[in-house]
This record gives structure tokens, sequence and C-alpha cells, in this order.
């Protein structure tokens, strides 16, 4: 898969991850986990990014006696998913496309 394109689904799939509440890094694997194998290197790489990109903020807050990350998405987080669900309606229909001869011949 074209690095880029497998970037972008990452970026959007952990948005999602946090959407519906605040979360941490390793329930954030956890909730991903049925649908996308992610190691905590990479979720951590894409959860910096996606800070400085200003789609999540991160506030510490003391769990068990050590400091846990939580996560929260921003207005600017939300919008990139919606943005990314028209634009995925694009793909398809670009995969379609591409995979329409394929069908015709079945």
């Amino acid at each position: 898969m074209d690095i880029q394109l497998k970037r972008g689904l990452l970026d959007v799939s952990v948005l999602t991850a946090i959407k519906s509440r605040d979360s941490y890094g390793y329930q954030i694997i956890k909730d991903m986990k049925p649908y996308i194998e992610m190691s905590e290197s990479t979720l951590y790489t894409i959860l910096k990014r996606l800070e400085l990109a200003g789609m999540l903020t991160v506030q510490t807050a003391e769990y068990g006696g050590r400091l846990r990350k939580y996560y929260h998405i921003t207005d600017a987080g939300l919008a990139r998913i919606e943005a990314f669900k028209a634009e995925w309606r694009e793909v398809v229909s670009i995969y379609q496309f591409i995979t329409k001869e394929e069908a015709e011949n079945e």
C-alpha cells in the first residue's frame, strides 16, 4: 500500500478511536485491535503528529501512582474525519472504475 495513503488511513483511525471519549495509548491500541494491528511506537508517532497538527490535545493525569497522557480530539480533528469520509467516497468511485472490467467479466 502507498505509504502516504496508509499514513492518512492510520491518522484518521486514531482520531476516530478518540472521537467519542478521551483516551490513552494502551486503550487506543486495544480499541483499534479488532480492526487494525498497530505497534506502540507507530501509535505514539501518529499521536505526536496529530498533536502538532492541532487535531488533538494532550492532558497528563495521575492514574495508579503513574502519569498517563490522555488524548482529546479537537474541532480540527473532527473536521479531518469528516473530510476523510468525503474523500473516501471518491476513492471508492475510483476503485469501482478500476475493477469495473473485472466485474463485467464475471
